[in-house]
């Protein structure tokens, strides 16, 4: 029987985690500058300055940039490295496998400065590409997570009947695995995408004259008036971040219904 204590903790919970996100559209279409009740009225000006902000909009293409790099970048090598991870012994495998995933217990302001000071001491200029750079290398291991499970999951004797069948282990992987893992690698790139449009402290340290929507957003916070359309801009990022996970949950669900596994709960 389940405690009543428990249910209340949990409803308590999920309100001071959603509260937050259901204000947002709230105040986005709120005609008043300030953020509090009651409201003044409706209004879309805050969505107009939005779509009308042109460093805004250079922000959000330098984000979009750097996600979709990051996203490919980070699902490739995280498909090398859950492909040897799953299928191959080799000396140190655990020592090396720790170190690709170190990031994810590193605090990322350690990972920006060590960045920074290695990259300027090489010469690069700061850039979008060492935030790609950056990003990369925080979101491989998220990536390796996802792709970890996929290859996981997937039966050994599909690979192997393909190899009595002819088939050399590059046409194996390219016919039989890979169409076989490819929701994995879609959820991979999702996450590898969120991670780093989200991403701030990297960004900050490594994009030099560059703007991101993180820092962009972060600098806009000092000036009351352009709070309101913030609320507009994150109404449009939960938005973005709902079909975002939408696609990463079917693409989830479609794996479990090719490879056989058991459904153990997903992200809705």
């Amino acid at each position: 029987m389940k405690s009543p204590g428990l249910r209340l903790f949990a409803f308590a919970y999920l309100i001071f985690l959603y509260a937050p996100i259901v204000l947002l559209p709230i105040f986005a279409f709120n005609s008043g500058t300030i953020i509090a009740f009651p409201l003044k009225g409706f209004t879309l000006h805050w969505f107009d300055q939005l779509f009308s902000n042109a460093t805004l909009g250079q922000a959000l293409r330098n984000s979009l940039i750097i996600a979709v790099s990051t996203a490919i970048f980070a699902t490739t090598l995280g498909i090398f490295a859950a492909r040897a991870s799953t299928r191959y012994r080799f000396p140190g495998k655990p020592g090396i496998m720790g170190l690709i995933m170190l990031p994810l217990v590193l605090p990322e302001i350690i990972v920006a400065v060590s960045l920074l000071i290695v990259l300027l001491g090489i010469g690069v200029p700061l850039s979008i590409f060492t935030v790609i750079l950056g990003h990369v290398l925080a979101a491989t291991p998220y990536a390796i997570a996802v792709l970890n499970a996929a290859f996981s999951s997937l039966d050994k004797s599909l690979e192997e009947a393909a190899y009595d069948l002819g088939e050399t282990k590059w046409s194996t992987f390219r016919l039989i695995t890979l169409p076989l893992v490819l929701p994995g690698i879609v959820s991979s790139m999702l996450m590898a995408f969120t991670i780093s449009l989200d991403e701030f402290i990297i960004a900050f340290f490594l994009a030099g004259e560059q703007v991101t929507l993180p820092t962009y957003i972060f600098s806009q916070l000092r000036f009351p008036k352009q709070i309101p359309m913030i609320m507009a801009l994150g109404t449009c990022l939960v938005i973005a971040s709902i079909v975002l996970l939408t696609i990463a949950e079917y693409a989830r669900r479609r794996g479990i219904a090719k490879t056989g596994a058991k459904d153990t709960g997903g992200f809705l």
